[in-house]
């Protein structure tokens, strides 16, 4: 059983001891530090926070606790119910609300629950922010208001449909080239809301949809994190349907996964690197990933005559980096798109709608267009270093060997090789270094990470 606390939110395993997993007592008190933490960054006299949830298991009594910790703190709650993670964010902003929680753990298994925090903006907090909740949380001085002034809890049911609006109403999103194309798309929403947001905004787009697992009951039937080891179902179906492709998405429905016409995925980083491909030749700018994301992006931004960026690991960063170079579109490499013009969180109700305009505009199969891009493979690997070792010091030994190539030092060291790259990042809870690699083949990333174990292991002797 687990509890972890970051500067990105609280989650953990249902049930158990007190401050050793997500019991209701923990809920409470990262909600009262939440709630304390929103009135210190604005002054006025009314504060208003949404609050919406994945469909898992415990999300419904997780979500009354937040709700009424909010409510006793004279904070106004607008409650989503069933959402998704990129619909409670655009609500914050269209609530003009000072805050919002989205309860998920994401990717993570039925046991897991989460409290996600946003900012006013609707986008996640950033490191100090995060922090400044966490020592409200240890100080536990939370001041509760008294009984004429509680806040009022308001339901608002109709924010996946405003969210659905807001996608299809975008420029770059063609209604009518998806409906005159005849798309037919398999979807597997793993039991939670995407089966409530992704086949209502497929239906809007005349797209003919076949439901997988789209009851929001939160019994996932599968491991719910959208890799292809976890979707065989999805592309048997897609075959047995003959269906154009299929869709798979996480809980919270911020990550989005394809599989092709034949059943074979379409490769995670590339459900970014296409649509970017699609943004880029309708609007020219700059993209954004994170380091660890793939180098195909950074191809296809090239192509276009774009510049590419690269962020620190993590949405925050990326959104970011985004502001900063005023990118048009940006992401991870999970499947996770973030459009600008929508609003700055990954989002896969966005990508969905831009994809399926890339396809029809193309008019060829999902197949056919992933050989349009150049295939990268990557290897992810550890290293398990001693207790008391100086890792920073470690990695200033590679930085310091090669120096003579591309080198970002932004999170960790990444060495951009001419053909390859290796990212290396430190844990800050364990003595381990992550090794990313990428190449053009997989033996190739596979030997490039042992390499850099092999390096590691030697230096740190």
């Amino acid at each position: 059983m687990t509890l972890i606390k970051s500067i990105s939110g609280i989650r953990g395993t249902i049930g158990g001891q007190v401050g050793d997993n997500l019991t209701p007592l923990d809920v409470v008190k990262f909600s009262a530090a939440y709630g304390q933490w929103i009135k210190t960054q604005r002054n006025k006299e009314h504060y208003k926070v949404v609050v919406g949830r994945d469909a898992r298991i415990s999300g419904k009594m997780v979500q009354s606790l937040v709700m009424h910790t909010l409510s006793g703190m004279g904070i106004h709650v607008v409650d989503l119910d069933l959402s998704t993670t990129p619909t409670v964010e655009m609500a914050v902003s269209l609530e003009n609300a000072d805050g919002g929680i989205i309860l998920t753990a994401s990717h993570n298994p039925k046991q897991w629950n989460a409290l996600k925090l946003l900012n006013k903006d609707g986008e996640f907090l950033n490191a100090e922010e995060g922090q400044q909740i966490l020592n409200f949380v240890d100080q536990e001085n939370f001041e509760f208001s008294e009984v004429d002034d509680l806040g009022e809890i308001t339901y608002h049911n109709a924010y996946i449909d405003l969210h659905i609006e807001e996608v299809v109403n975008l420029e770059l999103v063609e209604v009518d080239q998806i409906k005159e194309a005849k798309i037919k798309v398999v979807v597997d929403a793993v039991n939670s809301t995407g089966g409530i947001s992704i086949p209502p905004l497929l239906e809007m787009l005349g797209v003919e949809v076949v439901k997988l697992y789209c009851e929001p009951n939160g019994d996932f039937p599968h491991n719910p994190e959208p890799l292809a080891k976890h979707l065989t179902e999805l592309s048997k179906k897609v075959k047995e349907e003959h269906a154009d492709f299929g869709i798979a998405v996480d809980p919270d429905v911020d990550r989005l996964a394809l599989v092709d016409e034949k059943g074979e995925m379409f490769g995670e980083e590339y459900t970014l690197v296409s649509i970017a491909d699609y943004v880029l030749s309708r609007k020219k700018g700059p993209t954004v990933s994170n380091l660890s994301s793939s180098r195909a992006l950074r191809d296809i931004t090239e192509k276009h005559g774009c510049e590419y960026f690269a962020s620190a690991v993590g949405e925050v960063n990326v959104v970011a980096k985004m502001k900063e170079v005023n990118a048009v579109i940006g992401g991870e490499g999970n499947g996770g798109v973030i459009y600008p013009e929508l609003h700055y969180g990954r989002d896969s109700l966005v990508g969905v709608a831009l994809f399926l305009s890339l396809l029809s505009e193309r008019q060829i199969k999902v197949s056919e267009l992933r050989q349009t891009y150049t295939s990268y493979f990557m290897a992810k690997e550890k290293i398990e270093l001693t207790p008391g070792l100086d890792v920073d010091a470690l990695l200033n030994k590679i930085q310091e060997k090669y120096k003579a190539e591309d080198i970002k030092t932004i999170d960790g060291v990444k060495i951009d090789f001419e053909n390859n790259w290796v990212h290396l990042r430190k844990s800050n809870t364990e003595p381990i270094v992550r090794i990313y690699t990428e190449a053009k083949s997989q033996d190739e990333a596979d030997a490039l990470a042992q390499d850099f174990i092999d390096e590691l292991e030697e230096m740190s002797k």
